[in-house]
């Protein structure tokens, strides 16, 4: 038997020979946690002992060898081929499955593609079994959690999956069922929309329009009291559906969000044909050519036309001034408007580009970049981080000059033949 581990809570071991148990001591479980948190990675000694001692004590004299005891009790602990040493460090001899953290992760990213997809039963079951892996605070033996970007990723992909949960849930007609937990998660996190959205649908689905007018009211004022905004156009468009009581259609499967094309568009026959293949196959392809040559209306007729699984999107970016303002300008084409709290200290509530991320992780969608020639740093920073952690997502860009992303594939486009222009003419 394969041991596992468990760090979404207190440190617990499987071992090879199906016993289980916990991790016991600050110092061994700290060490746990770091080396399950790698994912099978090996973990510098000098790193691992700045992790283990964090919590404001002091360090060992020789924390080469203080690290070296310590690894020995994990290994009577878990096994003796359970920790690895390697040069210059130690790893866990595990896959990233065997670890609940990634497990919860990747079974989190096919639930919420699942009820992206419409699959809201088949979501229901993996966020089941991803929200069952919980048992408490993620890695939370490790004394410097609360600064580990790895805590703050996995913490913000709870609650999305528990968002995801209760969405599927109302997917399926159990809106009395989802309702308790919609409105104490509503209550921990008052300025979230999207969750904001589903209580006072399920009001409605319940059979308490009053309610869910009432609860639109309460929402408005508390972004204006504390956030000087008003209600996202999500929320706006469900205020009008309950004053006119009425239910919107059921949504169909791909939602294509792309300007309407006022002129036939011929003489690109070729071109969109191969474009659309290539789109098929990969995950990134940059439309390239001089200012006019039709990038633009060869990407739109492609991006309608594509086949494959999700949405469509289209991020407009010729009238984005600053790199540092694409992610941003991505977040509102795609509807994902930023939620930010401003404390004492400033700003709270992640980069844009992190929030971006984090919002496509889920999904199924093309995601068309246009005209990034200007921002073209930011616009490949963006394509390369969704292309790595969103593998739902495909990229289709417009630009004068590539995005240098590992794994582009370029399609330059020159101008109509004579012809073909006369013609248009």
């Amino acid at each position: 038997m394969q041991p596992t581990y468990r760090v979404l809570g207190p440190g617990r071991a499987r071992r090879a020979d199906g016993t289980e148990g916990p991790v016991r001591g600050a110092r061994l479980a700290a060490l746990f946690a770091a080396l399950a948190a790698a994912g099978g990675r090996t973990v510098g000694a000098a790193a691992l002992a700045d992790r283990v001692w964090a919590d404001g004590t002091t360090a060992p004299e020789e924390p080469a060898a203080a690290l070296q005891a310590l690894v020995a009790r994990l290994r009577r602990t878990l096994g003796a081929g359970a920790v690895v040493s390697e040069p210059g460090g130690y790893r866990l001899g595990a896959a990233r499955e065997d670890v609940d953290l990634f497990r919860f992760e990747r079974l989190a990213a096919e639930g919420s593609a699942a009820l992206a997809a419409g699959e809201a039963g088949r979501a229901v079951a993996l966020l089941d079994e991803a929200l069952g892996l919980w048992s408490g605070p993620a890695l939370a033996d490790l004394p410097d959690r609360a600064a580990d970007p790895l805590v703050v990723r996995v913490d913000r992909r709870h609650a999305d999956a528990r968002r995801a949960r209760l969405a599927a849930g109302l997917a399926l007609g159990r809106a009395a069922e989802v309702l308790p937990e919609l409105t104490a998660l509503c209550a921990d996190r008052p300025l979230d929309e999207s969750v904001q959205v589903l209580r006072l649908r399920a009001l409605r689905e319940a059979g308490r329009a009053a309610e869910a007018l009432a609860g639109y009211e309460e929402v408005r004022r508390v972004l204006a009291d504390r956030l000087g905004a008003d209600p996202g156009p999500e929320l706006r468009a469900l205020h009008q559906e309950l004053l006119a009581g009425t239910r919107p259609e059921a949504p169909a499967r791909r939602e294509p969000a792309l300007p309407a094309r006022l002129t036939s568009f011929i003489g690109r026959e070729e071109e969109l044909s191969s474009l659309s293949a290539e789109l098929a196959s990969a995950r990134l392809v940059t439309l390239l050519g001089p200012g006019g040559v039709g990038k633009t209306r060869l990407a739109l007729e492609a991006a309608e036309a594509y086949d494959g699984e999700g949405i469509v999107r289209l991020a407009e970016l010729a009238a984005v001034r600053e790199e540092s303002e694409v992610p941003g300008a991505v977040l509102t084409a795609l509807g994902a408007r930023e939620t930010m709290l401003r404390g004492s200290d400033g700003l709270l509530g992640g980069d844009p580009l992190s929030r971006l991320v984090e919002h496509c992780a889920g999904r199924r969608m093309l995601l068309l970049l246009d005209n990034c020639e200007h921002v073209v740093g930011a616009a490949a920073r963006l394509a390369e981080a969704v292309l790595a952690r969103c593998p739902g997502v495909r990229v289709l860009a417009t630009s004068r000059e590539p995005l240098g992303v590992p794994g582009e594939r370029l399609r330059p486009l020159g101008p109509l033949p004579e012809a073909t222009a006369l013609r248009l003419l």
